[in-house]
């Protein structure tokens, strides 16, 4: 068994394309529309759905906005240096909710990012795999 994605419900389904795939570099995979159901979908991911899990981007035809309540955590994402990415985010418009540092009571480097919905994105510093 393999996690295959997360769905996530969003406002106005190209501005978050753009924000997952030119701010935080992933791909748009692929893209249903489903107009008598009133829905249309978009896969975002950094590979290919085989081998990992991706972002399931679903817009509910005349839902502009969702709360997202007391439940939802955040996605976690690797990389290499969270105060780059921090960098990389705001330079192309995103927005860093926390700046790069020490998780609390621990020495992970962790920053958070925040779509364009308000989903909470979390950067996790880790070297490079050799």
């Amino acid at each position: 068994m393999r996690i295959l994605h997360t769905m996530l419900r969003v406002g106005d389904l190209p501005r978050s394309i753009d924000f997952y795939t030119n701010v935080l570099g992933m791909k748009l995979l692929r893209t249903t529309d489903r107009p008598e159901q009133k829905y249309s979908l978009a896969f975002v991911g950094y590979g290919d759905e085989s081998q990992g899990a991706v972002l399931e981007l679903t817009f509910n035809h005349g839902v502009d906005r969702y709360e997202i309540g007391t439940g939802y955590g955040h996605v976690a994402i690797e990389v290499p240096d969270a105060k780059a990415a921090c960098d990389a985010v705001r330079a192309k418009g995103g927005s860093v909710t926390r700046e790069a540092g020490p998780v609390k009571g621990g020495t992970t480097v962790i920053a958070f990012v925040q779509d364009p919905d308000g989903y909470k994105i979390e950067l996790i510093e880790r070297a490079p795999r050799k």
